[in-house]
């Protein structure tokens, strides 16, 4: 389970699980989802939210690992752009960590 931090002043944080960072590796959630300029802000997180409900609507089976990372971050009361920046750092330390480097090959043996 990871922490980040939901406000500039860290005063809120989000609980973020593996699963929810493997969902949001599996759907591929934070490509092209930032403009060219970097700046994530309230309209990116907006955007997000409707490409997860677009996804959702559209799976004809079981997306129960949708449901729980917009219950548990996406639709989180603390989810704000801070906290979707921070989710994206965090992300992106994860996918760079060797152990996934190491998990993804070896599902590719399979």
């Amino acid at each position: 389970m990871y922490t980040i931090q939901a406000n500039p002043k860290g005063t809120r944080t989000l609980e973020v699980s593996e699963e929810n960072l493997v969902t949001i590796e599996k759907y591929g959630l934070f490509r092209h989802l930032i403009d060219s300029n970097g700046i994530v802000d309230e309209p990116v997180l907006d955007k997000l939210k409707l490409n997860v409900r677009s996804l959702i609507a559209s799976q004809e089976e079981d997306c129960k690992d949708l449901l729980d990372l917009c219950i548990d971050v996406i639709y989180h009361n603390n989810m704000k752009a801070f906290g979707l920046q921070q989710l994206i750092k965090l992300y992106l330390d994860w996918i760079s960590q060797p152990e996934h480097l190491v998990e993804e090959d070896g599902d590719e043996n399979h």
